[in-house]
């Protein structure tokens, strides 16, 4: 409802029926899971109640978006269709295309309202950070007044995930809807914000240390505008420097956070293929389905690993350094593509957004061809990150009576310590699937003799061209789409760290 440009400039007609679609192309794409319908439609509910005070019925219909709009023009006929912008993954594309196509054949005018820092049809990154900032201190879009609604239509009961015919997920999700996601807003940038800078890093800290507004971003129950502006006005009320230095930490993530979606704005096919295509090839007849599933399920015997893929799990959250260690530890140690590790993380995020997603997916596989080579070890990531072993006991309670020392690499426990401990490796828990150091290894030897190559030169040139993070200079010969039409439209690790 708030800083909301469609709904406001809903306003000046004289009637008005909002939507929401629940698409068959969504629930059925490869990168959808069941708890992010299910925090939709918490979301929907809540907004239906909200648009009800208003006087605006909030119709909610399952199918797709061409054949749903094309009924309801039956229903009640309508001349313009009012929405966000969105840079979404490939099926959205596809559909907005085709609403574009029958909106031009029914006369009705669609108007599209930017809604953060992502430009459509950009032609060059020279200028994007003022760009940026600009829109981000532009006033919010506030209603004011009441609809006046079209003619009042049947409004059945909200569908369920199970009236949809998913399975249940079984995650503990954070709370949805707009009133969770302005309570969350207020208590990082009135408490939690005091140590974000050096709470992000460790899985414990993290938990309440960093902001948790991301589902909210990627969901649209709050706008960056909003999150944006009460940072800055926290930071310059607070007296305390401790807080003002990790909100400003904060406010600068949220840049790289729409930085990021232009990059798949900007050439959509980073969604399917390396953005370096000297890298076509690296991994894709390597493809070890054992380590796969392993990786999947926390099985792969680095407890720091297994720890994080489970609680992703169990949550649909965690914090940015563990995403990165679990994209690293699959990509460099176990030599495992980009796009299948990609559509997996993607269903257990529940702060999934494609164009942070896919770029981010990429650079930390070494894919870009510019950014630095982040390959983590998972043993000193454990050491660092929680030396205690408070989150590897919690998450991998097959090592609960390990003994600390042992923790991070249990396999180095004698048979009396294993017998002591009632985790007997090989049995209880597994061997590590690969070697670190030598896994490690083989990893940099291929990537960095790539890198020396003169075609992987060449592109990380244009690479760089196109996508780089700069205040000025070169052109960007991307593969945009024509602004005419709908488009989707170094630095920080995985979502989490952008803005989490």
């Amino acid at each position: 409802m708030h800083d909301h440009a469609p709904l406001v400039a809903a306003l000046a007609y004289p009637d008005a029926l909002a939507i929401f679609i629940v698409e068959p192309e969504w629930l059925s794409s490869p990168d959808c899971d069941c708890s992010h319908v299910d925090f939709a439609l918490g979301c929907v509910a809540e907004l239906r109640a909200a648009l009800a005070q208003r006087s605006l019925p909030l119709l909610v219909r399952v199918g797709s978006a061409v054949a749903v709009l094309d009924q309801l023009q039956r229903e009640v006929t309508f001349t313009h269709l009012l929405s966000h912008e969105e840079t979404g993954a490939a099926w959205s594309y596809a559909r907005d295309r085709q609403v574009a196509l029958w909106c031009a054949s029914t006369s009705v005018h669609w108007q599209q309202f930017n809604q953060n820092g992502v430009v459509r049809g950009l032609r060059t990154r020279a200028g994007w950070a003022k760009r940026w900032q600009a829109r981000m201190d532009a006033p919010l879009h506030l209603l004011d007044g009441k609809f006046t609604a079209a003619l009042a239509l049947d409004q059945p009961d909200l569908p369920t995930v199970a009236s949809l015919g998913l399975s249940p997920h079984g995650k503990a999700l954070q709370t949805a809807g707009e009133r969770a996601a302005r309570q969350t807003l207020s208590s990082f940038v009135q408490v939690r914000g005091y140590g974000y800078r050096k709470a992000l890093s460790s899985p414990l800290s993290a938990e309440t240390g960093c902001s948790r507004l991301s589902p909210h971003l990627a969901f649209g129950t709050i706008s960056m505008r909003t999150v944006h502006q009460a940072t800055e006005l926290a930071i310059a009320n607070t007296p305390e420097r401790e807080m003002a230095y990790g909100l400003r930490g904060f406010s600068g993530r949220l840049r790289w956070h729409c930085h990021f979606m232009q990059k798949l704005e900007d050439e959509p096919d980073i969604e399917f293929h390396n953005f370096a295509r000297v890298c076509d090839g690296l991994r894709e007849e390597a493809f070890n389905t054992k380590h796969f599933d392993a990786w999947c399920s926390g099985q792969t015997g680095y407890p720091m690993v297994d720890a994080c893929i489970r609680s992703l799990r169990a949550t649909g959250w965690l914090n940015f350094r563990m995403r990165a260690m679990l994209v690293s530890f699959a990509s460099y140690h176990l030599w495992l593509h980009w796009r299948q590790t990609g559509l997996f993380l993607a269903r257990q995020f529940l702060d999934y957004e494609p164009g942070i997603h896919w770029s981010q997916m990429q650079m930390q596989s070494g894919t870009t061809g510019i950014n630095t080579l982040r390959i983590y070890s998972p043993t000193k990531q454990a050491q660092d990150q929680d030396p205690q072993g408070h989150f590897i006991r919690r998450w991998v309670p097959e090592l609960a009576k390990v003994p600390l020392p042992y923790l991070t690499e249990p396999w180095k426990m004698d048979l009396s310590v294993q017998r002591m401990a009632a985790c007997m490796i090989g049995a209880d828990y597994p061997l590590p699937i690969v070697e670190d150091k030598a896994a490690m290894k083989a990893a940099k030897d291929k990537m960095y003799g790539l890198r020396k190559t003169p075609q992987a030169k060449i592109e990380a040139a244009d690479v760089q061209a196109r996508h780089g993070s700069r205040k000025s200079g070169l052109p960007a010969s991307s593969q945009r789409r024509k602004s005419k039409t709908p488009s989707k439209s170094e630095v920080p690790s995985v979502q989490g760290d952008l803005f989490c």
